[in-house]
């Protein structure tokens, strides 16, 4: 039985979608314009207007008047001095968080991991690998290590309803963290899921976390330099805060 074919402008939407996703319209670029649509994809000014109009409402372009329509800047932002759970930062947007699971098992500590966390080589772990999305875009891919013993059931929970920092902080609040942000060459992995353009840095935020005195967890969390960036505003003790923090 033949599949019913999608409407048009439906088409027409994904088609830009994927644009973006590919990295051939990059933020803040121009898309192409209705009368460009309609002469080039062979489509009614209707369609044309909708399919413009629907990306705008869900987030992919914004459409300036008198200028024209622009990819949005998907660039997202955390708080530099802060350890935030990720999906609540997306959702403060006004944007969707979706998650993907590549790993979630059972390890042995060895090395650096075995260092940063302060164990024997060879203590129980687990290790997670997700990416996180954000309107359907990925934005970090998250490498985490957890002490088997601080969370024994992180295995049974499933991470694409409720993201791991969300399922930690539960647990036992944290107590202490320490974060250190670098400019990186990612590997062929981290470039294919986080859809990045050839040479293109990554930002790669590592971070530990502290729960009654023990290091509890490792991670790195990796994303790409053109669609993330991090900030902080510090006031010292006693000392009125003078300028608003940029939203995030």
């Amino acid at each position: 039985m033949n599949a019913v074919a999608k409407p048009r402008y439906q088409q027409l939407k994904e088609m830009i979608i994927r644009r973006i996703s590919d990295g051939e319209l990059l933020p803040l670029e121009r898309v192409p314009s209705e009368n460009e649509l309609v002469e080039s994809m062979q489509v009614s000014r209707m369609t044309a207007n909708r399919a413009l109009r629907e990306l705008t409402t869900e987030g992919y372009v914004e459409r300036i008047a008198g200028r024209g329509t622009f990819v949005a800047d998907f660039r997202a932002r955390s708080h530099l001095l802060e350890v935030q759970n990720i999906a609540d930062e997306i959702t403060r947007r006004g944007h969707s968080h979706r998650s993907e699971v590549l790993r979630q098992s059972q390890q042995h500590a060895r090395g650096e991991i075995a260092k940063a966390l302060h164990v024997e080589q060879g203590s129980r772990i687990f290790h997670l690998l997700l990416v996180h999305y954000e309107n359907g875009v990925p934005v970090q891919v998250e490498d985490r290590h957890v002490l088997a013993d601080f969370a024994p059931d992180c295995l049974a929970q499933d991470f694409t309803q409720i993201t791991p920092s969300a399922y930690l902080t539960g647990i036992a609040p944290l107590a202490e963290a320490e974060q250190v942000v670098r400019a990186a060459q990612p590997n062929r992995a981290i470039r294919k899921r986080l859809q990045m353009a050839a040479g293109e840095p990554c930002l790669v935020v590592i971070r530990r976390t502290w729960s009654h005195g023990r290091a509890v967890t490792f991670a790195r969390l990796h994303h790409p330099g053109s669609r993330y960036e991090l900030s902080g505003h510090y006031t010292p003790p006693g000392t009125n805060k003078s300028t608003e923090e940029l939203p995030l």
